[in-house]
């Protein structure tokens, strides 16, 4: 886990992903005092106030002028809302979006600035296992990426990319990733179920499964090919099982589905950015 910032930081939305990324940088050492937190609804609030010790404001107020970093962790539909009535009191901030499908140059024109990184994380981050992808725009110093990286790094790990649209892809991937294999771990465990099983022990098995495997794959320098080839041997149960998947076109299916969450990225872009 990344060491934590010292600077005071802001949240816009107090939702999921803001409370990942507060938990993170308290348990990485941040002060609850240099967290302010911007969230219209009341239950929200005190959830937060109870969690964290933090304070929770129910609309933007002067208060945002100290902080050096503001997190916007708004639905996309109301970003630009929400930095309307905040834009008069974080002139001074470093700018920190994960808000799904919002381009920089939106943002850019709703906050007057151009120092703006726009964060693309994923669900694993409420458990310290994140991945998230990043983009900087010119205007971000170095200074400030490496701000960023302390801030997200208390969740998980980060990759930066170089284009802005390539995020759309990471959305694709890890963004929607965890769900994906939610859906897999569904299918596994209703198998398991059919072949006799109970539910928990297929649960079970397939989870530990999924949780192997990838450590596996962190570990090894093979490649996810390579690993899988390791264990298909012709002939076997494996090879029965992978060639049925292979004839049904399950993986060309997987990527096609993959590239629709990319254009839906892309959409949203479209949608929520003016």
């Amino acid at each position: 886990m990344s060491q934590a910032p010292s600077s005071r930081i802001a949240f816009i939305g107090g939702g999921n992903m803001a409370s990942a990324i507060i938990g993170g940088l308290i348990a990485s050492g941040l002060p609850a005092t240099h967290i302010t937190v911007v969230e219209p609804f009341a239950a929200a609030r005190e959830a937060l106030k109870h969690k964290f010790g933090i304070d929770a404001l129910p609309a933007a107020t002067d208060a945002l002028t100290a902080a050096e970093l503001v997190v916007w962790a708004v639905k996309p539909q109301t970003f630009k809302d929400a930095a309307a009535t905040a834009v008069a009191f974080t002139t001074q901030a470093l700018h920190l979006s994960v808000a799904a499908g919002i381009t920089t140059d939106s943002i850019s024109q709703w906050l007057g600035s151009g120092r703006i990184v726009r964060a693309m994380p994923n669900t694993p981050a409420l458990v310290g296992k994140g991945m998230t992808g990043l983009f900087a725009r010119d205007e971000v110093t170095p200074e400030g990426k490496a701000l960023i990286e302390r801030v997200i790094g208390t969740t998980g790990q980060f990759v930066w990319v170089k284009a802005e649209d390539q995020l759309d892809a990471v959305t694709a991937m890890s963004g929607s990733g965890p769900a994906y294999v939610f859906l897999f771990l569904e299918a596994m465990t209703q198998a398991g179920v059919d072949m006799g099983l109970s539910t928990e022990q297929s649960y079970r098995l397939a989870l530990a499964t999924f949780q192997g495997a990838s450590e596996l794959a962190a570990r090894s320098d093979e490649s996810a090919a390579v690993l899988r080839e390791r264990v298909t041997s012709k002939g076997g149960t494996t090879h029965a099982a992978i060639t049925h998947m292979q004839q049904a076109e399950l993986p060309q299916h997987f990527i096609a589905a993959l590239r629709k969450a990319e254009a839906r990225a892309k959409e949203l872009a479209a949608e929520f950015g003016k």
